[in-house]
C-alpha cells in the first residue's frame, strides 16, 4: 500500500500540460506592433486610417496615387495626377478628394494639394511616422506644407461689407512705424 500511495502522489505531484503557448517572438511582435501604431482619438490605429484615407482619395477619378498625413481628425492629402490633365480639371479632382474624404463616416477635413514636390515630402513623411519617428520632429515641416496649401488664413481675410470701409480711410503714415535708415546715412 506504501508502494501505491507513493506512486499516486509522484504522479500528483507531477507537472500538468498546459495549453497555453509559451513566449515567442512571433506573439511578441504582434505586441510591439500594436504599441508602435497608437490608436488616435477616433480610436482607430493611424497606420490603418491612413492608409484607408489613401485608398479612399485614390477612388476618385483622375488620382493616380494619394499620400497621407493625419493631423487629429485633418488629413493633409498629397495626390498625383496625369501630368496632361489640365490646371481647371486637377482643381475640380482636388475638391472631389475633400468632399470624399469629408462625407466617408471614416474620413475627415482635408487639405489637398496636387503639388508634386509637396506630395514627395508628405510620402517620406508618411512613411517616417510608420517607421516610429516621433511627431514633434515633424511639426516645422507640416506647418510649411499647410502655409504652402493655404497661404492665407481665412481671419486674415477681411470680410467683404468691411472693404468699402477702407476704400474711404485715407493712408497716412503711423507714428509707431520707426524708418531705418540706410547704410549711407549716419546714425
Amino acid at each position: 500500500m506504501s508502494i501505491l500511495s507513493l506512486v499516486v502522489l509522484t504522479a500528483g505531484c507531477g507537472t500538468a500540460q498546459r495549453e497555453e503557448t509559451s513566449p515567442s517572438p512571433e506573439n511578441n511582435q504582434q505586441l510591439q506592433l500594436q504599441q508602435s501604431m497608437p490608436e488616435n482619438a477616433n480610436g482607430h490605429q493611424t497606420g490603418s486610417r491612413t492608409e484607408y484615407l489613401e485608398a479612399l482619395a485614390m477612388s476618385v477619378p483622375g488620382v493616380e496615387s494619394a499620400h497621407c498625413v493625419l493631423l487629429g481628425n485633418t488629413a493633409i492629402v498629397g495626390v498625383n495626377v496625369s501630368a496632361e490633365e489640365e490646371r481647371s480639371r486637377v482643381g475640380m479632382i482636388k475638391y472631389s478628394v475633400a468632399e470624399a474624404l469629408r462625407k466617408d463616416p471614416e474620413g475627415a477635413g482635408a487639405l489637398v494639394t496636387a503639388d508634386i514636390d509637396l506630395t514627395a515630402r508628405l510620402r517620406e513623411m508618411g512613411a517616417d511616422l510608420r517607421a516610429g519617428r516621433p511627431v514633434a520632429g515633424f511639426a516645422e515641416e507640416l506647418a510649411d506644407i499647410i502655409g504652402r496649401i493655404i497661404p492665407q488664413l481665412p481671419m486674415d481675410v477681411m470680410p467683404a461689407e468691411d472693404a468699402e470701409d477702407v476704400e474711404d480711410v485715407e493712408e497716412t503714415p503711423s507714428d509707431n512705424v520707426r524708418e531705418t535708415p540706410s547704410s549711407s546715412e549716419p546714425r
